[in-house]
């Protein structure tokens, strides 16, 4: 079992590159163009392992180069004009390279074997090292609620499978089972989607019944008929039937059984009717079921756990901006991010379970291009969890009360644009973080510099999402 998360990292770092890429004139510092230059050789390695031509590279190597660059960045001394272009760029360097370790280690467990990530976020990548009781465990506690997809799903097959087992054993039907299989086999996760399958089932098993039946008349007893046909029907209908959908997958295997059944026992053309009445059966359970529980499978809910992700995350912002503020973090904050972030963990699992879902069901009859962003969403959570753990900040360093005020300042304007865009309005969120105060950046010791630099790149990238998440939305007095 194995949960990495590559794309949402894969999506920061390509958003983080185009961000950066017209900052990026000559002269580039020398620590930013050696990081660039190892990313780009890192990227190459991890496109081949992608390829399969190279065993996946660790992520090892990308947190050495964040390491020597966090230490070696900052503004050298011979630099004249305003030092703020040069430290944006660092710190949204910064941000990239640590979105491509993510992209690194996420791919050498999606392709490697699971292992402890040293050095990693345990947030990030707790499932590395976990045992599978344990994983299992967590996704089983994670799922036990009914705005989980899974948790809905599970009770729709296990209600389907109950009422099919009753109805087949009440009305005494032959080979019973073909309900139960009509009704697991034809199940949906929406009940439009059901219908659909239901109708096209109908079809290819009145089809396939009908083939069967001629077949059964024509050959009789001849089980050596059937014999000779049974192994080319079940290669063309386990080859064809998934291709073809639920028409050609029905009425394909209606053939097989009826060839099947014919070399066990004499059977009639009635075994061909009982195959119709049997899965007619099953696919009305299955639609009765999809239209009584969860019809409009995940699309609700979606939008429900992608507001309780942006609910969650607002409170981790707050926190991480004041513990990079204060230069502390007290106990009694420590035990509120533990609780925030193993909040926002879960909702982003559950977040994450909707999404995946909602790929796989049949897109809505609306336009595409209208409606939020989804994946802005989750791309957002993830941004908040990784700022969280690896936003830079000093112990015991606390910033001037200037800085500090504009720091609180722009996070309550985008924690406050958070809660607004968790209600995804038609028109999109507008965020308006304020400019740093003229002349903070000389005032500073240059740790702090750069920790205020990076907490703006990272707050501003956290509106970016904001504003793409739903339609219309604007970053208004930003970076871009």
């Amino acid at each position: 079992m194995r949960w990495p998360r590559p794309a949402y990292a894969t999506r920061r770092f390509l958003d983080l590159l185009a961000v950066l890429a017209p900052q990026l004139r000559p002269p580039v510092d020398l620590p930013s163009a050696v990081l660039l230059r190892g990313l780009a050789a890192a990227c190459a390695d991890e496109a081949a392992a992608l390829r399969g031509s190279r065993p996946a590279p660790g992520f090892e190597r990308i947190e050495e180069m964040i390491e020597r660059y966090a230490a070696a960045r900052g503004v050298p001394p011979d630099l004249r004009g305003d030092p703020h272009p040069l430290l944006r760029r660092q710190s949204t360097l910064l941000a990239a390279a640590v979105s491509a370790v993510t992209v690194s280690a996420a791919l050498a467990l999606t392709v490697g074997r699971r292992r402890p990530t040293t050095g990693l976020p345990v947030e990030e990548f707790w499932y590395a090292g976990a045992s599978t009781p344990r994983l299992w465990w967590v996704r089983i506690a994670d799922h036990l609620t009914p705005r989980s997809v899974v948790f809905q799903n599970a009770v729709r097959t296990a209600s389907g499978l109950a009422l099919a087992r009753l109805v087949a054993g009440s009305l005494d039907l032959s080979h019973g089972f073909w309900v139960l299989l009509g009704m697991l086999t034809l199940g949906r996760t929406t009940a439009g989607a059901t219908w659909s399958a239901v109708r096209s089932a109908t079809a290819g098993t009145l089809v396939g019944s009908l083939a069967a039946g001629v077949l059964l008349v024509s050959a009789g007893d001849a089980t050596e008929i059937y014999a000779a046909l049974l192994v080319p029907m079940m290669l063309v209908a386990f080859s064809a039937g998934p291709v073809g959908g639920p028409a050609w997958g029905q009425g394909l295997f209606t053939l097989v059984v009826s060839t099947a059944f014919a070399q066990i026992a004499p059977v009639t053309w009635q075994l061909a009717e009982a195959r119709i009445v049997d899965v007619l059966t099953g696919s009305v359970i299955g639609l009765v079921c999809g239209v009584l529980a969860w019809p409009a499978g995940a699309r609700g809910e979606m939008r429900r756990g992608a507001a309780a992700l942006l609910r969650g995350a607002a409170p981790l912002i707050r926190i991480t901006v004041e513990r990079a503020a204060t230069g502390r973090s007290a106990p009694t904050a420590r035990a509120d991010a533990a609780a925030a972030l193993r909040r926002a963990l879960l909702d982003r699992r559950i977040a994450h379970a909707a999404y995946a879902q909602l790929r796989t069901e049949p897109r809505s009859r609306r336009p595409v291009d209208t409606g939020p962003d989804w994946l802005a969403a989750l791309n957002f959570g993830s941004r908040v969890l990784t700022g969280t753990s690896w936003l830079p900040w000093s112990e015991g360093s606390a910033w001037p009360p200037d800085a500090a005020t504009w720091a609180r300042e722009a996070t309550e304007e985008v924690v406050s644009a958070t809660l607004r865009a968790a209600a995804f309005p038609a028109d999109g969120v507008t965020v308006r973080p304020p400019p740093l105060p003229p002349g903070i950046l000389t005032r500073l010791p240059a740790p702090s510099v750069s920790h205020l630099v990076d907490v703006e790149v990272w707050l501003h990238a956290l509106a970016s999402d904001l504003a793409a998440v739903g339609p219309g939305g604007t970053v208004k007095g930003g970076l871009w």
